[in-house]
Formats: structure tokens, sequence, C-alpha cells
């Protein structure tokens, strides 16, 4: 049960959700690669790939900051070629890397529908595709590879697409990815899952959506960084196609049962914290 010497190349990785998952595989003393847009600070977003890197050294693990925008097939494959030169191969791929704007059709211009789908469907299904073959070789290798992304479950309500057309289309073609690699590369030993949250997560862009109020009815990243460990370590060949929800993922496999430690404001009942989208209504309580 730990990512010891493992090789995870994470999308998107210098903040939120991406940068929690790198720092607990860091804390098993893993090799992370961080590849993402932020090399130079944002004046509204924390973090870059260096700081992301530098917290990553400090937790334990060893780390590769790459400046790496996925919508282009050069600095994918480039990225994708240091982080196995720098560490000898590949085991687990995190397509965390994602864009948003809540808007319909109408209020959707082209230009954000390109980089909606650029970055999160086509983002996902090209660095999967270039990364199989080391994954590929890890599991030849007996190294248990993964692909984990974070996409929602599939589900056709036409509740979670008129509001958004254009995000939902760009997420659940992430799923899409999870959904077809499973069965595709099932012979192969290679996993791949998704993982969504009950809750909004506590990140920069969940602040930028809904200011301190929605903050504040969140949980922590940490919570998506130990499901994400959790889903990690489960044997590949056993452990795939599964559209994961934190909570739940880790009363299955970790058994936990109180969640109270992630909420950001501590002892905020689960009933009143703010659900995320896509979350079926009919999911199950974790406890």
């Amino acid at each position: 049960m730990s990512l010891q010497g493992k090789t995870l190349l994470i999308t998107g990785g210098s903040r939120g959700i991406g940068l929690a998952i790198a720092l607990r595989a860091a804390r098993d003393g893993a090799n992370v690669a961080v590849a993402a847009k932020t090399a130079a600070p944002h004046p509204q977003l924390p973090g870059t790939i260096y700081t992301a890197a530098a917290e990553i050294e400090k937790a334990g693990g060893k780390a590769l900051p790459i400046v790496c925008d996925i919508r282009y097939e050069e600095q994918v494959t480039a990225a994708i070629a240091r982080t196995a030169a720098t560490f000898g191969g590949i085991d687990v791929l995190v397509n965390n890397a994602s864009a948003i704007q809540l808007t319909g059709t109408l209020a959707t211009d082209m230009k954000r529908y390109d980089l909606m789908n650029g970055i999160n469907a086509r983002g996902t299904f090209m660095t999967g595709k270039h990364c199989l073959p080391l994954l590929k070789a890890s599991a030849a290798a007996g190294r248990n590879p993964h692909i984990l992304t974070l996409s929602p479950p599939l589900d056709l309500r036409p509740r979670w697409f008129a509001p958004h057309l254009a995000y939902s289309m760009a997420k659940y073609g992430m799923s899409l990815c999870t959904l077809a690699w499973a069965e595709e590369f099932r012979a192969d030993g290679i996993a791949a899952n998704s993982l969504w949250p009950r809750t909004t997560i506590a990140t920069a862009a969940v602040r930028m959506l809904g200011g301190d109020m929605l903050t504040q009815r969140s949980r922590k990243p940490v919570i998506m960084a130990d499901a994400a460990h959790a889903i990690l370590t489960q044997p590949a060949r056993q452990f795939s196609g599964r559209f994961c929800i934190d909570d739940l993922v880790l009363a299955e496999l970790a058994g936990m049962r109180d969640f109270a430690q992630y909420a950001v404001v501590p002892g905020t009942p689960a009933g009143e914290l703010a659900p995320d989208f896509f979350v079926p209504d009919d999911l199950p309580p974790a406890a």
C-alpha cells in the first residue's frame, strides 16, 4: 500500500487537487513530474511548478517541474520523454488538468469551447495515448501501472448538460477515456479509473466561482489526495474501470467512516456541505 519508488506524471499539478495528490505520493517517497503551464506567479492563482516541486521535495519525494500546455502535442511528448529519462519510466498518469466555464450555449464563445475541450477531453486523450507505451513497460516489469482521471461518473441526465453544455462535454470526454481504456488495456495490466468529489473542494477555482461562502461549505483537497492514494495502491488487474467518489472509495478501500477532518470549517455537518456537479442524487452516504 505504498507508492515508494513509483513515478507519477501529474498534469496541472502546480496547485489544488493535483498538488495535493503529488504531496501524498511524495510522503511515500515517490517520484513526481509536475506538468503544468504556470512557470511564473499568476496574479490571481497561487503556486507555480517550481513552488510545487519544492513542496514535493520537502514532503519526501523527488520532483521534476515541467512547463507543459497539454493542448500541444509536442509539449506533451517532450514532458513524457523528460519524465521517463529522469526517472527511468512512468508508472502512474494522473489526468488532473482542466478548464471550466459554466455558461449556456449562447453565452459560450468558441474560443472558450476550444479551450475546455482542448485541455479536458483532447488533452486527457493525448497525454494518455503517449504515456501508454511506458505504462505497458511498467506493467511488464510488475510495477502496477495506473491511469487516474479527475472526471465525473457518466450520468446522461439533461440536468448536467443544459446549464453548461460545453463544460459538461469536455468533462464527460475525460470520463469516456476511463471507460474505454479500462477495457482496451485490461489485458495489459493497466488500470484506468476516474475520481470525483462528492462535495465542492476548496481550490482557487471554487473560490473564483463561488467566493468565500462556497469555500466555507467545501472539503479540503486532501480528501481527494487520500482517495487517489487508495486507488493507486490497488492491484491494477483487479481495480479498474471504476468511477469513484472520494468519500465512498475511502470507505471501501481504507475503511474510513469519519470525514469531519476534511471539512474546511471543522464540525460542518455533511448535509450542509455543497454538492459538486455531476453527483447522482441517489448516491449512498459514505458513513
